[in-house]
Order: structure tokens, then C-alpha cells, then sequence
């Protein structure tokens, strides 16, 4: 069973300036949960651009060129010269290629976002329902760190409203 240290906040603002001081000192496995979307945290926690678009951007591509290569290669295996039109006319093609591009590009999307999720979770992670109601919590995992004391204070000075140790 691991360990950690849950700190609940009533406002944003004490939640975000905690967030930025443990971040600073290269705290690991620290862990944000918040009742609103905020892209202030995002910006705290250095967290950019989902990597996903890559996954997007490669189905797109492979969808495109199997489009391609299916029509194509079932004109050439099914000969039909007709009145001076080539054999692999590009535009009837069009269409399946763009059916196919989105069906890869959905596909790829979908298996990139389990992958750069962590999913399936094959672990848990902490968790407090009052994350879910109002308010803000900052997690630290206590097996990581043996700053926990320092870590303590920077979240009591910081107006935690409550912290609480959690195994999960």
C-alpha cells in the first residue's frame, strides 16, 4: 500500500501559490486535483501540449495512403481499360482515401490517447471526494520524499484547511 499527503484548499489562489512552492523544489510525484478546469495549474505544473495530435497526425496519414494503396492496388488487379481513361484515375480515388484518413485518424487518436494517459491504470492513485465538491488538493507521495516536515509547513503556511495522510 503506498502512502500520501493530501492538502485541501478552499481558494484558488492559496491552492496555485502551494502548487508553485512545492513545484519549485522539484517535489516528485506531486499531484493536483481541482473541482473546475484551470489552466492556471497547467501552467504551474509545466504541463504543455498533449502529444496525442502526433498519434492523430500519423492515422491521418496511414489512413490516406492505405486509402490509396487499396483502390489503386484493386484497379491493377482488376484490369478494366476503358476508353482511353487511365487505370488509376486520382480523383474517384479522393473519396476513399478521405474515408479512410478519418477512420485512421480516429483509431490512431483514440489508441494515443490511452497510451499517453497511463491507460488502463494498473495502479491507484490518491484520491479525496472533496476534490469533487469545492475544493482544491495538492498530493504528495510520502514513500518519495523525506522532506515531509518542510513539505508539512509549506502546506499549513499556504492555508491548507486540512491535511491528511491517504493510502490507496
Amino acid at each position: 500500500m503506498a502512502e500520501s499527503l493530501l492538502a485541501l484548499y478552499k481558494y484558488e489562489e492559496d491552492f496555485l501559490e502551494v502548487t508553485d512552492r512545492l513545484k519549485t523544489m522539484n517535489t516528485p510525484g506531486l499531484g493536483v486535483m481541482s473541482p473546475i478546469p484551470m489552466h492556471s495549474v497547467e501552467k504551474v505544473m509545466g504541463i504543455g501540449k498533449s502529444d496525442v495530435r502526433f498519434f492523430s497526425l500519423a492515422g491521418a496519414i496511414t489512413g490516406a495512403i492505405c486509402g490509396f494503396g487499396l483502390a489503386a492496388g484493386t484497379a491493377l488487379v482488376f484490369l478494366l481499360p476503358t476508353g482511353g481513361r487511365p487505370i488509376i484515375p486520382l480523383p474517384p480515388y479522393l473519396v476513399i482515401m478521405y474515408e479512410m484518413t478519418i477512420l485512421f485518424g480516429v483509431l490512431a487518436t483514440l489508441f494515443g490517447f490511452h497510451v499517453v494517459s497511463g491507460l488502463p491504470a494498473w495502479r491507484d492513485a490518491p484520491y479525496t471526494p472533496e476534490a469533487n465538491i469545492d475544493r482544491f488538493v495538492v498530493s504528495v507521495p510520502v514513500e518519495h520524499d523525506t522532506d515531509i516536515p518542510q513539505i508539512e509547513s509549506i502546506m499549513r503556511e499556504g492555508g491548507a484547511d486540512e491535511i491528511k495522510r491517504v493510502e490507496y
